[in-house]
């Protein structure tokens, strides 16, 4: 059997077309695949000739080969010919490409597949013909039950345009689909896709645009028509969600925090109000210290553990144990009073009780035919991670550097370590038995939120904690001596340290980014949609070195550095000294700190020979200082005294690129701003400044470009999840158009417009693809941010709100309900809410207290993770006022 595949695609000069495909002549998808051969302006072409006796079928995407040797896949996975039911010798396959960020691919990702849209069964009883020659597919995503897609054309086989003789198409996967017999002496024809409609027996409506065509032959072969998507507005589809992390959620039965079944009741409350999404924050396991520091929910010791904080103790418990959860009555109604999430003492109680629940089902639970199911399933994460979180306990630190035994995973060490035959076998099993509850109870909230026509978001973070299950079996996927983090914005003046290690992207690629296909595979469980924490982070990532405290101490991996060589091009005389050691005199000194200016000299300082002085070596990191001052007494001036050498060690231009013998450096971030800079002459500043505004934002972009088109499609490619990306921050110019070529959703948030030219972002500007917030878990609320700058407010209510006069001091209900408003009518794809800011229109229902309303502040890098509802949702249920008003403004705004 010979296949010709052709497909209409205009190319650049320098462009080629390749061919991906499950059978070996097209590299079994591992491969470039096949090139295709220049057929005409509009198509590629090529051919191969197969033996279809034992292939049942082919399954095949397109890929463009750039200039610059970079591959960009085609959207969709969905392309298939069916072998076994051809008998033909010759086929012929004539597609459209199908550009990866075409919006429609949307709606054939999980949510919309399989929750969100209508899924179609036959509206006719229509036969497919015996014979036929052609086989035309189309895709029309957002039909409703009623309606199919039909085709009308000229000549015999497609009925001479009279729509009472319309083919009606059939669903066959993702595609409409029609087997027609066209007469040979009809070729060539021209038609069009219509939309009929079943209840009234008649087409409605024709696609737009111009009449299709299609060129044939008298040769006897079978031709598979897939000609893309329906020409009509796809982009009508918009829906609303809102945004609640696990732990803030609070009801009647929790423990002092929320848990996976408490999102049943969510589920119930936005279903009233026409919600289609709940998105939460990650909820993978944290523990690493025992202490409320834990309660930073993006630094997981496992990518692939749920976390213990969010178990529902009755489900465990059930009727035949429930005695052992009576004498904790009292203390759960304490907890459950609180105005905000008590980790320590909520962990506390849960491991306890849960280990008791353990050795209580202990006999029928490793018996259970369910759980060894999911053993088998989640044992390549679900070992190691009982193993290492037993290992954390037994050595009181999770820093596997420091254990007495396995501080290098070994795999078959591991594997007899957590023998059933141990004595510590039942303190290993007990990890198995929390997951696998933690495992059940969110699969289950999962499952009623998709029985009442809501998906869930999850959140992947940009990284994991240092001193992870996951660092700890492959430590070679990370950078363990750099620290992720983000340059410095309006909402930390000094940078963010995450503290989380960067990731070895050269060795993920080896086996093709398998960590990552398995860490999605497992999010496949629970999540139907998620975002990408920072998604800046896999062009580029900020790195902070080890040794430092502050993220103004970064510089952007990987980033073309600024050669030796260019300094002296631009008659820039070049102090090696001067420029990568921190720059420290007296005036330095009087300017930062004042009178402590001698103390310091004294304690920290030793001078030089040129009225300079440098740090001693025991203070010359951030994390020395840091180590220094945490064995003194917590108090102010001991504060102020730490932030002054933080900022002396900062106060540099350059920073050297190991192993470069100093010829290679970056430019330490917000330069302007340090007295190192401006103690220079004005016409080096000058010079120094245009060399690093091109080192920021120029001289990258092209190669940033190809390290996100390097990662970002496969990881794409290996989910059917919908993707949306967190692109705040110092975004390149090359983000927004990856993202765009690979159709991930941006994020749009008002108070951080993408434009250097804005102030404000505004909703009804939002592209499509997006996901449009009035704020994040990141920022403060409507309310918060209200109060922080009143000059900023006063603008955004007389050119945002289009309010004359004086700003209110404070944000009144009517404001806060305006500016919802403004994004549900968005014609962002989503529209998603933190549930404080959906609180702040009702002034009965919100929170007294607005501080208290924030979960994160990223200045802080020990921010305490613990906001929690002030009503419980089963009160919230039942606020009738407030559920009306907002399901009228959803409903309103065509996004229910």
């Amino acid at each position: 059997m010979r296949i010709d595949f052709y497909v209409r695609f205009f190319t650049h000069f320098g462009q080629a077309i390749s061919l991906k495909g499950n059978i070996d002549k097209l590299g079994k998808f591992e491969t470039e695949g096949l090139p295709l051969s220049y057929f005409s302006r509009d198509f590629w072409h090529a051919s191969i000739d197969i033996d279809a006796e034992n292939l049942k079928e082919i399954r095949y995407k397109y890929a463009l080969k750039n200039v610059d040797g970079s591959f960009v896949d085609e959207g969709g996975d969905d392309r298939v010919i069916e072998l076994s039911k051809i008998s033909n010798d010759l086929i012929e396959v004539i597609d459209t490409w199908n550009f990866a960020g075409e919006f429609e691919n949307a709606f054939y990702t999980i949510p919309f597949r399989e929750t969100l849209l209508p899924s179609h069964s036959t509206v006719t009883k229509a036969r497919s013909p015996k014979k036929f020659s052609h086989i035309f597919r189309i895709k029309a995503p957002l039909l409703h039950k009623h309606e199919a897609v039909c085709i009308s054309g000229s000549g015999a086989g497609l009925g001479d345009w009279d729509q009472t003789k319309a083919t009606v198409f059939k669903m066959h996967g993702n595609w409409w689909e029609a087997k027609i017999e066209l007469p040979k002496e009809d070729l060539p024809i021209t038609y069009k896709y219509a939309i009929y409609d079943a209840r009234e027996k008649k087409i409605t409506r024709f696609e737009n645009g111009a009449n299709r065509s299609l060129h044939g032959d008298a040769t006897d072969k079978i031709t598979i028509i897939h000609d893309g998507f329906i020409n009509l507005p796809n982009n009508t589809w918009r829906g609303a969600g809102v945004a609640m992390p696990v732990f803030s959620l609070r009801s009647k039965k929790s423990f002092g925090v929320g848990e996976f079944l408490d999102i049943k009741l969510l589920v119930d409350w936005a279903k009233s109000i026409g919600l289609k999404l709940i998105q939460l924050l990650p909820v993978n396991d944290t523990i690493a210290t025992n202490t409320w520091l834990d309660s930073y929910p993006y630094a997981a010791i496992s990518a692939f553990a749920l976390h213990p904080i969010y178990i529902h103790l009755e489900q465990v418990a059930n009727h035949k144990h429930s005695h052992i959860l009576k004498p904790l009555k009292k203390v759960q109604g304490v907890l459950n009073d609180l105005n905000a999430v008590d980790y320590e003492q909520v962990m506390k109680y849960k491991l306890s009780i849960m280990k008791v629940l353990y050795f209580a089902e202990k006999e029928a639970f490793l018996k259970d035919e369910d759980f060894k199911k999911f053993f088998e399933e989640h044992k390549e994460w679900l070992v190691p991670y009982a193993a290492f979180s037993y290992l954390r306990d037994l050595n009181g630190t999770a820093n596997f550097a420091l254990w007495k035994k396995h501080a290098v995973y070994d795999k078959a060490a591991i594997d007899k370590f957590v023998s059933p035959r141990n004595k510590h076998y039942d303190e290993i099993a007990t990890w198995y038995f929390i997951q696998y509850h933690l495992h059940l109870q969110l699969k289950e909230a999962a499952e009623y939120a998709h029985k009442h026509g809501i998906i869930m978001k999850g959140d992947i973070p940009i990284g994991v904690y240092r001193y992870s299950c996951d660092a700890w079996v492959e430590p070679a996927l990370y950078n363990l001596d750099m620290q992720a983090g983000a340059p410095p914005d309006p909402f930390a003046i000094s940078g963010q340290n995450w503290g989380l290690p960067t990731y070895n992207w050269s060795k993920m690629a080896e086996d093709h980014y398998g960590w990552w296909h398995r860490r999605f595979d497992q999010m496949t469980n629970y999540y139907d949609a998620f975002r990408i924490d920072h998604i800046l982070g896999f062009f580029r990532i900020w790195s902070v070195p080890v040794e430092s405290v502050e993220g103004i101490m970064g510089h952007f991996v990987p980033a073309i550095p600024v050669y030796i060589n260019e300094f002296t091009e631009r008659n820039i005389w070049f102090d090696h000294k001067r420029y990568t050691q921190p720059f420290i005199n007296d005036y330095v000194l009087s300017t930062v700190y004042g009178n402590d200016a001698q103390y310091v000299k004294d304690t920290f300082l030793h001078s030089t020979d040129f009225d300079t002085f440098e740090l001693k070596q025991e203070f010359n990191t951030q994390q020395k200082v840091a180590a220094y001052f945490a064995k003194l007494e917590s108090n102010d001036h001991n504060e102020a005294l730490k932030q002054g050498l933080f900022n002396l060690i900062s106060n540099v231009i350059l920073f050297e690129v190991p192993g470069s013998n100093g010829s290679q450096f970056h430019f330490r971030i917000g330069m302007e701003g340090i007295t190192s800079y401006q103690q220079l002459e004005w016409h080096t500043q000058q010079q120094l400044k245009d060399l690093a505004i091109n080192y920021f934002y120029y001289r990258q972009e092209d190669f940033w470009k190809k390290e996100g088109l390097k990662r970002l499609p496969a990881l794409k490619a290996s989910t059917g999840m919908l993707i949306c990306g967190e692109d705040l921050g110092m975004v390149p110019t090359c983000v927004p158009d990856v993202m765009k070529q690979l159709g991930i959703l941006s994020l749009e948030v008002q108070r951080m417009p993408k434009s250097l030219n804005q102030e404000f972002f505004h909703p009804a500007s939002a592209p499509y693809l997006s996901v449009c917030m009035p704020s994040t878990h990141d920022m403060s609320t409507i309310r918060g941010w209200w109060e922080e700058d009143r000059a900023r407010t006063q603008r955004f209510f007389n050119y945002q709100l289009q309010q004359w006069g004086d700003a209110p001091l404070f944000c009144e209900p009517w404001i806060n309900k305006a500016i919802i408003l403004q994004h549900l009518h968005s014609p962002a794809m989503w529209s998603i809410f933190q549930i404080q800011d959906l609180f702040g229109i009702d002034g009965d229902l919100r929170s007294e207290d607005v501080a208290a309303e924030r979960i994160n502040d990223p200045a802080n890098p020990k921010n305490y993770w613990r906001y929690r509802m002030h009503v419980t949702l089963e009160q919230l249920i039942k606020e009738k006022a407030f559920n009306h008003e907002l399901k009228e403004n959803v409903k309103a705004s065509g996004r229910s």
